[in-house]
């Protein structure tokens, strides 16, 4: 495969996005935790990231690897509460380098929170979050949890990784 997905996930809904998408492209998949290949040895790549408290999880990673990354098409999706728009778009480039933001192409996709599954610090954090939200459904989803997760959120981004496929040589 000239190919590859690499994420960062926290509670499971990266990782799920990750291997559905695999599934569907027959690309391998690498949990960024553990050791696997340096992504400048793929034709192109896709980033998964779960963003926490308006964070990238997948990072510290992408900055130690910028200079491959940099150097091959780069397709990333976050995995959070938000609905894709301007929110979580902001929060892509409040924390990647500018230089990779214009290099890559964001797909957005909704995620899921269990609060049984979070720290008793990310609980506080959310929960002092939802009393200053202004937006009564993510105040609400703040407190209580979701679950958005969708498979057929994937589409657009498959589509792309076939697109890329026939158009590199090499890439299938």
């Amino acid at each position: 495969m000239k190919g590859a997905i690499f994420y960062s996930g926290q509670y499971g809904s990266t990782a799920q996005y990750a291997n559905w998408i695999s599934e569907a492209t027959g690309l391998p998949v690498f949990d960024i935790r553990h050791s696997g290949p340096d992504p400048s040895e793929f034709d192109f790549v896709v980033l998964g990231s779960s963003v926490i408290i308006y964070k990238l999880t997948i990072r510290k990673w992408a900055e130690k690897h910028l200079s491959g990354l940099l150097n091959r098409p780069v397709l990333l999706h976050t995995v959070s509460g938000a609905p894709p728009g301007p929110k979580v778009d902001g929060w892509v480039r409040g924390c990647l380098p500018e230089s990779l933001v214009a290099h890559m192409e964001h797909f957005a996709f909704r995620g899921r929170l269990d609060l049984k599954t979070v720290g008793w610090f990310t609980r506080m954090v959310l929960k002092v979050g939802a009393m200053a939200n202004k937006d009564p459904e993510a105040s609400n989803d703040e407190f209580n949890g979701f679950d958005y997760m969708d498979k057929s959120a994937i589409d657009p981004l498959v589509a792309r990784i076939e697109r890329l496929k026939e158009l590199l040589p090499g890439a299938a």
